[in-house]
């Protein structure tokens, strides 16, 4: 596959749940989606680095680093970088307000559209249960997680040899978890009831690596997805419009990665639509 691409131009891109620091973590695949995509705005929508996995064992390797040199090398150049952390990286709540490297870091913000819309951009952890009251019962949740990606792993390695595409067995087999559907389900009609409170047209998170939008009971719930599972942006072109976009199935349809356009209406078919 040829590489060489002129960056896609967005008004702004969020991603969240990349997971620095953990085997899961798919840096390769960020990496090739921060060099080929450029905006005005990057939102960190959260869990960039996964602290509770770095505090149980020391995992880091040089793509790890490539991806946080490439984030920083973003903000130099002049795009706004936001990071709003969330609760595998909540140390840095501790430094809201404050830049780091050009980068600056919020407890959320208030993203306008180019068509006039107030999302709240937030990681969404806050509107998960266990979480809050129980966070015990999600560091051992956490554990069984990472087992899974971990069998992910081995299993999309299979997958290469015989010349598959990737694919997320752990995101399959979550989602077909009657309770893990039903957690999402409350955990969507929460946060968007919370944008309500807040008057503001809808909301972007993460947290859940479930990659969506949708309309709940009128209010625009976006989740940019994960970098551990499915690969996935949220992306807002020129016109307001708002796009999620799975990289991984994005260069297997391309072929040539070269045909990826400047042109928003080029990439739509090759996303999931608003």
């Amino acid at each position: 596959m040829n590489m060489a691409l002129r960056p896609a131009k967005y008004r702004a891109i969020w991603i969240s749940d990349i997971h620095l620091g953990t085997r899961g973590c798919k840096a390769d695949l960020l990496l090739e989606f921060l060099r080929h995509t450029e905006s005005d705005i990057l939102y960190l929508v959260g869990d960039i680095v996964d602290g509770w996995r770095l505090k149980r064992s020391w995992y880091w390797n040089q793509s790890h680093n490539d991806v946080v040199q490439k984030l920083l090398r973003k903000a130099r150049k002049g795009t706004q970088v936001i990071y709003v952390p969330g609760n595998h990286d909540e140390a840095l709540r501790d430094f809201t307000e404050l830049h780091f490297g050009g980068v600056e870091v919020k407890m959320e913000a208030i993203h306008r559209t180019m068509d006039g819309r107030r999302l709240l951009v937030t990681h969404g952890d806050h509107f998960d249960g266990i979480v809050t009251y129980a966070k015990w019962l999600a560091l051992l949740g956490d554990m069984a997680y990472g087992m899974a990606l971990a069998l992910n792993t081995w299993f999309n390695h299979a997958r290469r040899r015989l010349g598959l595409p990737y694919w997320s067995l752990s995101a399959y087999l979550k989602h077909k978890v009657k309770n893990a559907v039903e957690f999402i389900s409350d955990y969507e009609r929460a946060i968007a009831e919370e944008a309500r409170r807040r008057h503001v047209d809808g909301v972007v998170c993460g947290h859940i690596h479930h990659a969506e939008i949708r309309d709940i009971d009128g209010i625009l719930y976006c989740n940019d997805g994960d970098w551990v599972e499915s690969c996935t942006a949220l992306v807002e072109h020129a016109d307001g419009r708002l796009e999620i976009l799975h990289w991984p199935a994005l260069r297997e349809t391309l072929g040539d990665i070269n045909a990826l356009s400047l042109e928003p209406e080029k990439t739509g078919p090759l996303a999931v639509a608003d």
